[in-house]
């Protein structure tokens, strides 16, 4: 097998693992590293250079991916390899915040490095796929100059030249999962009181879920616009609607907090003036400069 470009990864939980298995099997010159050394023990026998050490690991490429636990684990991590990163390239894919990717790659500029902040949407198995999503931000010439590399990984995506961009992007779409999954489980919960089949009813509502990705396009072309258009009918229809989810729910004994806050949102929408407005129009109360507005009332 043709040897390609070195790369180094550091870290090798499932992720980093994964991403250095893909790296070996497509010829790259793989060096690995983790702060367990028996975890690198299934990649050596791949064909990897094992360092002992973090700073060995990226003074041997050119290129070092990181995958890490956490941010606690990307500054420990940094601090011990300042000596070596000078005219390195790190591209972090740990999980992390965009002021996180934003501080690192200040750190890189400091110390001589140049950074590329990321973030993995997949499970370890994805990786080399095209499933696995890298999202990517910071220097854009090092992006462009190995792309290549990066996309062995999964289809790569650069978000812009301000390194957070990647972590935004990352912490949005699971923030979406998240708010998904947990009023998904509340109606679950409904339905199960009430004596349905919840199996049945996962079935139904995942065909229901179809429809709602033109929906997700057309919020976003009325948040852009500021043309709060009555796309599931206006304010002053849905409140009354939000009364009765309420009143179903507290029936059932299920939770209501989420419901409630929906409708205080509605409400407060509608004294001030918009009830003609469609669901949303609730965007223009969610953001920091509202909530401060409403703290210095």
């Amino acid at each position: 097998m043709m040897t390609k470009n070195a790369v180094t990864v550091l870290g090798l939980g499932s992720m980093g693992s994964a991403l250095a298995s893909t790296l070996i099997e497509r010829g790259y010159r793989t060096t690995v590293w983790n702060r367990t050394p028996a975890k690198a023990d299934p990649l050596a026998a791949k064909g990897a250079i094992v360092a002992t050490a973090a700073a060995e690991a990226v003074a041997a490429s050119p290129l070092t991916v990181m995958s890490l636990l956490d941010r606690t684990a990307v500054t420990e991590v940094l601090n011990s390899i300042t000596h070596v990163v000078a005219g390195a390239v790190i591209v972090n894919l740990t999980s992390g915040s965009p002021a996180d990717a934003r501080h690192n790659a200040e750190w890189a500029r400091e110390h001589g490095a140049k950074y590329i902040g990321g973030a993995l949407l997949g499970d370890p198995s994805y990786a080399g796929t095209a499933s696995m999503k890298v999202s990517l931000s910071g220097d854009r010439g090092v992006f462009d100059a190995h792309r290549s590399t990066i996309e062995e990984l999964g289809t790569a995506t650069f978000y812009g030249e301000d390194a957070g961009l990647a972590a935004v992007e990352f912490m949005a779409q699971v923030a979406i999962g998240y708010e998904f999954l947990i009023g998904l489980l509340h109606t679950f919960q409904l339905v199960h009181t009430e004596g349905v089949d919840v199996e049945e009813f996962a079935a139904r509502a995942a065909e229901t879920m179809t429809g709602y990705a033109p929906l997700v396009s057309m919020f976003g072309a009325a948040i852009a616009s500021g043309d709060y258009a009555p796309d599931l009918g206006d304010l002053n229809v849905q409140v009354a609607l939000m009364d009765d989810l309420i009143d179903h729910r507290e029936a059932a004994s299920v939770d209501t907090t989420r419901m409630r806050e929906v409708r205080t949102l509605m409400q407060r929408r509608i004294a001030d003036g918009h009830g003609d407005e469609g669901f949303s129009s609730l965007f223009e109360l969610l953001g920091s400069r509202q909530t401060s507005s409403e703290n210095g009332r």
